[in-house]
């Protein structure tokens, strides 16, 4: 049989996409693909349908990068609508409960410190989350009961942006993986006595990916129109901007490319070592992570211990 023929061509980078409301993310991987003919694209956290904002999309060996940028802080705003709870904790779903409560500001300025800092958070029934090998979301669509159980989640910060009437509420929550902006509108609601579900959601930033740099479909079309496509393309390391990194030797340049450890001086593993921070990637230890650079371009993603680098990721750029 002939070797089976690879679709598109090599493109590496992050594109930040600002992506619209009623866009699957898997529909927004597959538009930027398509436009790039990359041979390979992913994106670093789900946005839901009814959730606008920053998607970033990565591209041929930034993809290796992805669960660097998943491990990010993230920064949403959201706007709570009280008087009635739904099924799916926002507008789309059927009434689970309705009140005439309505928060004022100042009740939920006292209640919002409850929810700051390291919380427990139910996920909510609607969710990508894996039961017993199907998707929550399935399950609840199908109309069985789902039990989800409470799971610790960072808070870094949460705060009351506007009341424009007495219905709706928009808050901004700054916030680590796993966190779920439905599942605090429910909480929130919970904690003030009164039914509410999330009336509007925008993520604002991933990890080092923000608003400032993001693009929308209308500007990549004009981008593509004037053959300058790539000008949105970040670079693959941009995910990568809070590890600490490497130079490294031609010499180097070689072994680490062929996934061989190298000796580092005593002043460079000392370096590294004073910029270490607790860092999980999935259930592996990244604390001693660092990226080795060549001219200014990422070579790989390793670890540096024991007075050596040993590459964990190699990036293939030509």
């Amino acid at each position: 049989m002939g070797r089976r023929k690879t679709r598109g061509i090599p493109v590496h980078g992050w594109v930040v996409f600002d992506k619209p409301l009623e866009m699957t993310s898997t529909q927004a991987v597959a538009k930027i693909r398509y436009l790039f003919n990359a041979q390979k694209a992913g994106h670093a956290g789900t946005l839901d349908p009814l959730a606008s904002g920053i998607l970033p999309i990565a591209l041929g060996e930034a993809t290796k990068t992805v669960p660097f940028a998943q491990d990010g802080t993230k920064t949403y705003r959201f706007t709570v609508r009280w008087g009635r709870s739904t099924t799916t904790l926002d507008g789309e779903g059927a009434s689970t409960g309705e009140s005439d409560v309505r928060p004022s500001q100042g009740e939920i300025e006292a209640v919002i410190p409850r929810f700051i800092g390291e919380i427990d958070q139910v996920p909510p029934a609607f969710s990508a989350i894996w039961v017993n090998g199907e998707r929550a979301y399935d399950l609840a669509r199908a109309g069985h009961e789902v039990e989800l159980k409470a799971r610790k989640i960072q808070v870094d910060d949460l705060r009351l942006m506007d009341c424009p009437n007495a219905d709706l509420a928009v808050f901004e929550m700054v916030c680590g993986k796993g966190s779920y902006v439905r599942s605090m509108a429910r909480d929130l609601a919970m904690a003030l006595g009164a039914e509410g579900h999330v009336a509007a959601l925008r993520r604002t930033q991933v990890g080092p990916f923000t608003l400032d740099g993001a693009v929308t479909l209308d500007a990549l079309a004009d981008l593509g129109h004037k053959d300058q496509l790539y000008e949105a393309l970040k670079p693959v390391e941009t995910a990568l901007d809070d590890i600490p990194a490497l130079a490294l030797t031609q010499d180097e340049v070689a072994h680490v490319r062929q996934g061989r450890a190298i000796v580092l001086p005593a002043r460079r593993a000392d370096e590294l070592r004073a910029l270490r921070r607790p860092r999980m990637i999935g259930d592996k230890d990244f604390s001693r992570a660092a990226v080795a650079f060549f001219e200014g371009r990422a070579v790989a993603i390793g670890l540096a211990r024991a007075g050596q680098f040993a590459p964990v990721r190699v990036f293939q750029i030509d």
